[in-house]
């Protein structure tokens, strides 16, 4: 990583930065052959720095290490237990200390370092740096609950745990997968909190620790770290925080909609639904040219387009009721059918022809 010669310089014990600046300025280092000139940078693992022709010789660098702690090993890294522990996972020499302690049934991130002030830095809660966690539970969460984790829980010792972010993320069989994010760090937390709410926890594993991710590390794996990642995690706790959990919500909430990436919420599309919260019909194909036109549910009226029926009665032959074929009426006056009337004298001339004596009266 590079740095400015002068901040190089001082760590290697050649005096205070004022005191470098003078030696830079009276042309006594050279960086890859040439005299170099204050607010110069180089980077002391890629460039030859020479301070009065002589190497700059810096202090061993620190080592940090992340690894995936699996199930079934201890966050220790020495003691007389005969378990497996994370240590035994990392095969490079010196002494390293555990960043972030997970007990013996949880798995995930860990953080390994001889930068003790950066450990100290990382896991005292005044510092408030973040760590998140996916969390399994057995049963559905209710929104009681998840608040209640989110305020804060009394624990069987009396101790009040500090609040918390508590996501939803999917449900799981029976139960679902959480995300929390915590400042604070007390022996089996979690577990002990989803007990006293009525949600026992199945699974937890670290996927951050402040700025640091997990990655795509597997149980087990290990990695160095990069110097960036390094500088990212001496920042103070508030500017890493935030930026890595706000891109943490955003992961969460695109996994989400992912699962149904062309649908809308009410499943007629995202257009009748936009239509639909500013007040205007819905629009759909039509069925002649295929594009887009009003909707006519609102008037009741549905035009004929080509494909509807022409009407709903029966087509001519059909049969009836009883599978037999219709029988056609007759015409007034058919061969078989009701005789016709025409021709033949009225009711009424029959009645004055029965009463003779009172022709005006039928």
């Amino acid at each position: 990583m590079e740095d400015r010669l002068q901040k190089l310089m001082s760590h290697a014990g050649l005096g205070s930065r004022r005191a470098c600046e003078e030696i830079i300025a009276a042309g006594r280092v050279t960086v890859n052959g040439h005299v170099a000139v204050l607010g110069e940078k180089a980077d002391p693992v890629k460039d030859r720095i020479l301070v009065d022709g002589q190497p700059l010789k810096l202090p061993e660098a620190n080592i940090y290490v992340a690894i995936y702690k699996p199930r079934g090993v201890l966050s220790a890294v020495s003691g007389q237990d005969p378990r497996p522990k994370v240590r035994d996972l990392v095969d490079i020499p010196g002494h390293l200390y555990p960043v972030g302690r997970l007990d013996l049934d949880s798995e995930g991130l860990i953080l390994l370092t001889d930068d003790g002030d950066l450990a100290n830095r990382l896991t005292h809660p005044r510092y408030g740096h973040e760590k998140e966690y996916r969390v399994l539970v057995a049963r559905r969460p209710d929104e009681e609950q998840l608040q209640a984790w989110r305020r804060g829980v009394v624990l069987e010792d009396g101790y009040r745990t500090a609040p918390a972010e508590v996501q939803f993320v999917e449900p799981f069989g029976k139960g679902a997968w959480l995300r929390v994010i915590m400042r604070e760090g007390r022996k089996r937390q979690i577990r002990e909190t989803g007990a006293q709410i009525g949600l026992p926890v199945v699974k937890i594993i670290r996927t951050r620790i402040g700025s640091l991710t997990l990655g795509r590390l597997k149980p087990g794996e290990w990695r160095y770290l990069t110097s960036q990642e390094v500088l990212a995690l001496k920042q103070p706790a508030g500017k890493q925080g935030k930026a890595v959990s706000e891109r943490a919500s955003q992961r969460f909430v695109s996994t989400a909609a992912a699962a149904s990436p062309t649908r809308s919420p009410s499943g007629r599309g995202r257009e009748a639904d936009r239509s639909e919260r500013r007040g205007a019909p819905a629009r759909r194909p039509t069925a002649k040219t295929g594009r887009s036109g009003p909707s006519s549910e609102k008037t009741g009226v549905k035009k004929n387009v080509p494909g509807d029926r022409p009407f709903a009665g029966k087509p001519l032959g059909s049969t009836s009721p009883a599978g037999k074929p219709a029988k056609e009426k007759p015409r007034p006056g058919a061969k078989g059918g009701r005789p016709s009337s025409v021709g033949k004298p009225s009711n009424a001339v029959l009645k004055r022809k029965k009463n003779p004596k009172n022709p005006g009266r039928g």
